[in-house]
């Protein structure tokens, strides 16, 4: 069957599924009819990086978020296609006040959890407040902390009064760190260890379990939820794989019926570039970026100039061009192309990559050369390309004789902690948006209890931009606050922002549903899968 291209209006771009031809074999395994998903995503509970990686309260990372969005119920959600949230447990929800400051919710009639127990707005007020006394060492606590107090009106409904305006606060609501949770399961002021989810979303949660780590997870279709999200399937599997290879010879074979992230460049393009086969690749657009966090506390890099000359030499598009080709687009700022608010910051400042303006930016600050750095990568969260690329970012610098590089790789399980805890002076990291703002591109980073934990800290950008930049219920009034911030973020340089990347599904042909599978800010929406007619 010849390519063919639908195009799908989104909020924060385009989305393209990409057809790479179908035919009209249904592969399949795994229990009944489920519809058994790949995936890369490593989910561990270990003594370093957390024993409860899937508490609500903990948990911070696109690959459990995923397994706590299909099971966990929050009071708003993304709605399919993207935009602007909608109630989801709730069935209203907005702010009675001008200010942005006071927040009203009301719950949906005969919410239940999983086990059948119902769900009042003491439950909700419960969940939210846990989240915030734990404090969890993941930061992510931080997504709700414009909240002051949490009040209940009766059974079903939950008013949420603020410390200060927030026009995001209904995308927070959205987020896995404001699910609500079963108090019986879930102790207030511990973090619920393993791999069990108590919740009221579309599905319940069975983990297979092997050396700490999930294996295979098995979503059953929920009988007792009642919410927003039409649930096409009955049940599906997710198995994990230890690299991108494993993973698509299980797509060949039939194991799988679809594969998620993380691909590698070279299977994508094998894929798009198909001309007859029963897989069907979806190309759309994603909000992924990649950088390079700082420890600007460490001495080879606490010098801005140091990390200004690392700005000023890298050359984003051979290091897109030779890695990731067509796949991902050179970054200039925190903010990506497409969401309210971007700006080409580092270009403004920087402009083309040039050796001669950085040798000029350390002669100026006095530093001796070469800087001897090792740039830090995961091995095993961000794709099979990660290597190649930090081979890249290594040979641009050394070329420059200002730097003399390398580069070390670490497993997740070791690296999301140590660079939480200063380990690493340059490390390569990914995000993944919480919602599609560019409010989600800056506060994480950059204001208090920011999930790096990093030391830089911005007193203009803390207490009046983001501020001011959340009082803006028109995100377009926000850009600029959001400009100034992503200018300061270009000169001191506490992260470099280096690409930003699509997003790719691929499934077996009989598979419906994959133009909605993923949105933009990556969630994994299993819900919209389902088995019938393609091609």
């Amino acid at each position: 069957m010849n390519r063919k291209t639908l195009v799908l209006a989104a909020a924060m771009g385009l989305l393209a599924p990409v057809l790479a031809a179908c035919g009209d074999t249904e592969g399949g395994s795994g229990d009944g009819d489920a519809i058994v998903v790949g995936t890369t995503d490593r989910f561990t509970a270990s003594e370093e990086d957390g024993l409860a990686p899937l508490d609500p309260a903990f948990a911070y990372d696109v690959g459990t978020w995923n397994i706590l969005r299909q099971t966990v119920q929050t009071l708003m959600v993304q709605p399919r296609g993207d935009g602007e949230p909608v109630p989801e447990a709730a069935e209203s929800c907005g702010f009675t006040d001008a200010g942005n400051e006071r927040y009203s919710c009301k719950l949906r009639e005969g919410l239940k959890f999983s086990n059948g127990d119902a769900i009042t707005a003491a439950d909700v007020k419960y969940s939210i407040e846990r989240a915030l006394s734990i404090e969890a060492d993941s930061q992510v606590f931080a997504l709700l902390s414009t909240i002051d107090t949490v009040e209940t009106q009766g059974d079903n409904e939950v008013i949420f009064h603020l410390n200060a305006a927030d026009a995001t606060f209904p995308y927070k609501l959205s987020t896995p760190v404001a699910g609500i949770v079963n108090p019986d399961d879930y102790e207030k002021s511990k973090l619920r260890e393993g791999f069990e989810v108590s919740g009221s979303g579309p599905y319940t949660l069975d983990a297979e379990v092997e050396d700490n780590q999930i294996v295979k997870a098995t979503f059953n279709k929920n009988p007792s939820y009642k919410g927003a999200l039409e649930v096409n399937n009955d049940k599906v599997e997710m198995k994990t794989y230890q690299t991108a290879e494993e993973m698509g010879e299980a797509l060949e074979k039939g194991d799988i019926q679809v594969m998620t992230r993380s691909m590698s460049p070279d299977q994508v393009k094998k894929l798009a570039n198909a001309a007859d086969s029963e897989i069907e690749l979806v190309e759309s657009t994603g909000l992924e970026i990649r950088y390079l966090a700082f420890n600007t506390e460490a001495e080879t890099v606490e010098d801005k100039a140091v990390r200004q000359a690392m700005a000023q030499i890298i050359d984003r598009s051979k290091l897109v061009g030779n890695v990731y080709g067509t796949q991902a687009e050179p970054l200039f700022s925190l903010v990506p192309a497409g969401v309210t608010g971007h700006n080409n910051a580092f270009f403004n400042k920087y402009g083309d990559p040039s050796v001669a303006k950085a040798r000029r930016l350390l002669e100026e600050a006095g530093v001796s050369t070469p800087v001897k750095l090792t740039l830090h990568y995961t091995t095993d969260h961000y794709g099979p390309a990660t290597q190649a690329e930090f081979e890249q970012l290594s040979k641009q610098l050394n070329a420059s004789g200002l730097f003399a590089t390398d580069i070390e790789g670490v497993p997740w399980s070791e690296f999301s902690p140590g660079g939480r805890k200063g380990k690493y002076d340059v490390y390569g990291m990914g995000w993944f948006p919480d919602y599609p703002d560019a409010d989600a591109f800056i506060s994480p980073f950059l204001d208090e209890d920011n999930f790096l934990n990093s030391p830089y800290a911005n007193d203009e950008i803390r207490k009046d931009l983001i501020p001011q930049s959340r009082r803006q219920a028109d995100r377009l009034s926000a850009s600029g606050s959001l400009t100034e911030i992503q200018d300061i973020v270009a000169d001191d340089v506490p992260v470099l922002p280096l690409w930003q990347g699509k997003q790719y599904i691929a499934t077996r042909d009989g598979i419906t549903g994959t133009a909605y599978a993923l949105n933009s800010s990556s969630t994994l929406q299993l819900w919209e899968l389902g088995r019938g007619a393609s091609g």
